[in-house]
């Protein structure tokens, strides 16, 4: 019984920990940039491969994209005239795998290995020596992360997963679903080669339209502004984001118009205060059918107030547009919203409100932790209810196109 427990806790130290703390919670590995500037980088593994990786470049030369390619050792040595086309068109060129196995496989000798001899053979590929180390499949040991500090290379992760590889997946699917999570300082994983290049090739060139006519730049991940390896400074800022996702599956609530970089996220609720009347002397009864909307966030954060105002203008449209189209918001009567940015939605139209002490001490609270965990300014307004009538609310935002019009 005591060897048993002493190999759980052997295996928790070796796979359950880099699992967590890497793998999922990305520390020390880098997973995104910042959001105030509107540009990701879109990321290839597998290649090269000279049947279909030519056919992604390609693409991308047509758009002035540039990508970053994780590239296995024993292929990038077969086809030094791919790594080459990469290099010449901007590309960033970095290391893969010297054998495509997942870590939690291997031997830890073998985990250890692997990143010093990916990036020792891609380097003498490239003439470059490498910065970044993606293991296959995302995968983390401790003798991987040991194995890429000997290698002095940085672990890079991804926020967006394309899922081209899944046998279910469709061109049409992936370009659907790169779409709706796509946001500044995304990093997205796709396939140059392998089972995902199928669904990949014949996606891209509408996904980099897609992308191109929202006014996102493609860039390398090292040119991405803000991509650095996470630290524990960082953990609160993406165990918030968790818990966000968290309360959105529950409450069905989703980005406006279906859009993961959208300043609003909205759901149905019963209105939850009493004796709140609008200007136009309308009452709103407890429990009145609502759509209530809350901010994105690390989104507002990073942008600053100043520009979030001007994308808050255009991002109500897809608000208003959700109110006519998702099925269970076709009943609200008002749309409104708890918060703290009661003097930026006033000036976009909407009613303030005084909230009940209790109210206000809770959302104060829990201001408080959102601002610690955002890192955004210590002081901020009292929050308050800020409120429109659905009708009022239609009338000035539903003419027009939001940024996620079609």
């Amino acid at each position: 019984m005591r060897r048993r427990g002493w190999v759980a806790l052997a295996g928790l130290g070796y796979v359950g920990l880099p699992y967590l703390l890497a793998q999922r919670l990305n520390l020390g590995v880098i997973r995104e940039g910042r959001q105030a500037r509107k540009a990701l980088a879109l990321t290839f593994d597998d290649g090269p491969d000279p049947d279909t990786t030519p056919a992604v470049l390609d693409a991308l030369r047509e758009v002035g994209g540039r990508a970053t390619f994780f590239v296995l050792a024993e292929r990038a040595e077969a086809h030094p005239d791919l790594i080459g086309r990469m290099l010449a068109e901007g590309h960033e060129v970095e290391a893969h795998a010297d054998r495509h196995l997942h870590a939690w496989v291997r031997t830890p000798w073998g985990a250890f290995l692997d990143p010093l001899r990916a990036t020792r053979r891609v380097s003498a590929v490239t003439g470059r020596p490498a910065r970044l180390h993606r293991p296959p499949h995302g995968a983390y040991t401790l003798a991987t992360l040991l194995g890429q500090r000997a290698a002095g290379v940085t672990g890079a992760h991804w926020g967006i997963e394309g899922r081209d590889w899944h046998p279910a997946s469709t061109a049409e699917s992936v370009r659907q679903g790169v779409n709706a999570l796509a946001h500044p300082g995304a990093v997205v994983v796709l396939h140059d080669a392998g089972p995902g290049a199928r669904t990949t090739i014949p996606m891209l060139p509408g996904l980099l339209a897609d992308l191109g006519g929202r006014g996102y730049a493609l860039v390398p991940l090292g040119e991405l502004e803000g991509a650095r390896p996470l630290t524990v400074r960082d953990l609160p800022r993406r165990l918030m984001g968790s818990l966000d996702r968290a309360f959105d599956r529950l409450g069905n609530t989703r980005p406006a118009g279906g859009r993961a970089d959208n300043l609003f996220r909205v759901g149905r609720v019963q209105f939850p205060l009493e004796g709140v009347t609008l200007a136009d002397g309308t009452p709103i009864p407890k429990g009145t059918p609502a759509a209530e909307f809350h901010v994105n966030n690390p989104l507002l954060v990073d942008l600053g107030l100043r520009r979030s105002l001007r994308l808050a203008r255009e991002d109500l449209r897809d608000v208003a547009r959700d109110l006519q189209t998702r099925p269970e918001l076709r009943d609200a009567r008002v749309v409104f919203c708890l918060s703290a940015l009661s003097p930026l939605l006033a000036t976009l139209g909407f009613e303030t409100r005084d909230l009940s002490l209790g109210a206000t001490r809770r959302l104060r609270l829990w201001a408080g932790v959102l601002r610690r965990a955002y890192g955004s300014a210590s002081q901020a307004p009292e929050p308050r209810l800020s409120v429109m009538g659905r009708e009022a609310f239609v009338k000035r935002y539903g003419t027009g196109k939001g940024r996620g019009g079609s």
